[in-house]
């Protein structure tokens, strides 16, 4: 009888662990291989500030989990985990809805003899009152799609205000200095600055206010001190307002309190502070950290059931003592690797290996400015990048995930219909 291995969550781990498995067991039938998603495409999380500023149409780096599926042997399921039977080793899912609130799907159980969970992470709102009725978050497509709504009708409204005389301003504020807030700040510089191609020339970089607030002493607290002093002066010469060491008290419409000085105005509010997995995890009965991560052990089981596994932002997982595994993409990467070579071995008889995080390093890109980053991180050695190579290095995260997924042929074409789009396609997308 086929093991049947499900999947929870399709984001860069679970899809690259759903297709190598699908590949490797799927195919040959040796597993029944299912994912599971409330969505049905697929977009790498850490392109979702572009979507948000218009510099990506996400219908160009969407992939549908279903054609995916059908290529590379395993099968999908749209719905939501709802809850985790483990005597029974059983899941339910959520029953479907359409807009209109019409029951589209009834809530379905199925049963699994691996539960492997990488339903990712959220924004943490550290319990700060009015995060979460005045502010935008970026962990998902729709909520980036929504902002960039919103950015939109500001820039028209800012224009014509702008045209009709008025002495305007747009204001934007982000908290959170970590890769999310910093990007985000320099891609709206950026697709201010091109709003005068596409027939909006009253709103340039004079008339932007963009406000980046950080709780910390210093922005990406992951990089080393040199190369975030850099990346705070980059954006301050672009314009951007780097508040740090003082973090938010409250948050109300259209004004951010601050435990120090004046209060900040602004038109939008993007929260990007800190990461946590869904408050749903505290219904499935498995032991968590209090940032709700589910606490795995060195081979990725949960500690609650061996037979469940947590991988990606949502796992817990030590480095040591004393450190945790960061909720990076190239943590889910390194994840999904370990636990299918694992799953892999004991389908021929052989013991586990521990999972061991290697930190290859951190990468920011200041949109088409420059980037900035380190490599090889470790105590003995660490190299620091900058500039053109830095820029070339963080896009090839992105063709190393699609590698994964696709190999490297297609890798190669999807890299060039992405060169040639942006020959035919407008640099900005205003719709």
């Amino acid at each position: 009888m086929q093991e049947r291995i499900v999947i929870v969550g399709g984001g860069a781990g679970g899809l690259e662990l759903a297709t190598m498995l699908g590949r490797k067991l799927g195919r040959s039938k040796q597993a029944r291989v299912t994912l599971i998603d409330r969505n049905s495409t697929h977009l790498w999380k850490p392109l979702l500030h572009e979507v948000a500023s218009g510099a990506l149409d996400s219908r160009m780096a969407e992939l549908d989990y279903r054609g995916q599926s059908a290529r590379y042997g395993f099968e999908f399921l749209l719905g939501t985990l709802e809850s985790v039977d483990k005597a029974k080793k059983t899941i339910q899912l959520a029953a479907i809805r359409d807009d209109r609130g019409k029951e589209v799907l009834a809530a379905r159980n199925l049963s699994y003899d691996r539960l492997i969970l990488a339903i990712g992470g959220v924004t943490a709102d550290f319990g700060t009152p009015g995060v979460k009725e005045h502010s935008h978050f970026l962990d998902s497509l729709r909520q980036a799609d929504q902002f960039h709504h919103y950015l939109l009708n500001e820039f028209l409204r800012v224009n014509q205000s702008i045209e009709d005389g008025n002495q305007t301003k747009l204001s934007l504020a982000i908290v959170g200095g970590g890769a999310t807030g910093v990007e985000l700040a320099a891609e709206l510089i950026h697709s201010v600055s091109l709003l005068s191609i596409y027939g909006l020339p009253y709103l340039d970089q004079k008339h932007l206010k963009v406000c980046l607030v950080e709780a910390d002493k210093r922005l990406l607290p992951a990089l080393p001190e040199r190369l975030s002093k850099s990346v705070a002066k980059k954006l301050k010469s672009l314009g951007v307002e780097v508040i740090l060491n003082n973090p938010v008290s409250e948050v109300t419409e259209n004004t951010l309190v601050l435990a120090e000085g004046e209060p900040i105005q602004a038109d939008l509010i993007v929260w990007a502070a800190g990461v946590r997995a869904p408050d749903v995890v505290k219904e499935w009965g498995l032991q968590l950290r209090k940032n709700n991560q589910i606490l795995v052990n060195p081979y990725l089981q949960t500690v609650s059931d061996e037979s469940i596994y947590a991988i990606g932002d949502c796992a817990a997982c030590r480095i040591d003592d004393e450190r945790w595994v960061p909720p990076r993409a190239q943590s889910a990467h390194q994840m999904a690797k370990s636990l299918y070579r694992n799953i892999v071995r004991d389908y021929r008889l052989k013991a586990p290996k521990p999972f061991v995080y290697k930190d290859r390093g951190s990468l920011v890109s200041l949109s088409r400015f420059t980037a900035v980053g380190n490599f090889m991180q470790s105590k003995s050695l660490s190299m620091s990048l900058e500039g053109t190579a830095a820029r070339w290095a963080y896009a090839s995260l992105y063709r190393m995930h699609q590698r994964v997924l696709h190999g490297w042929w297609k890798m190669f074409l999807l890299l060039m219909v992405d060169k040639l789009n942006r020959v035919v396609k407008p640099r900005l997308k205003l719709h």
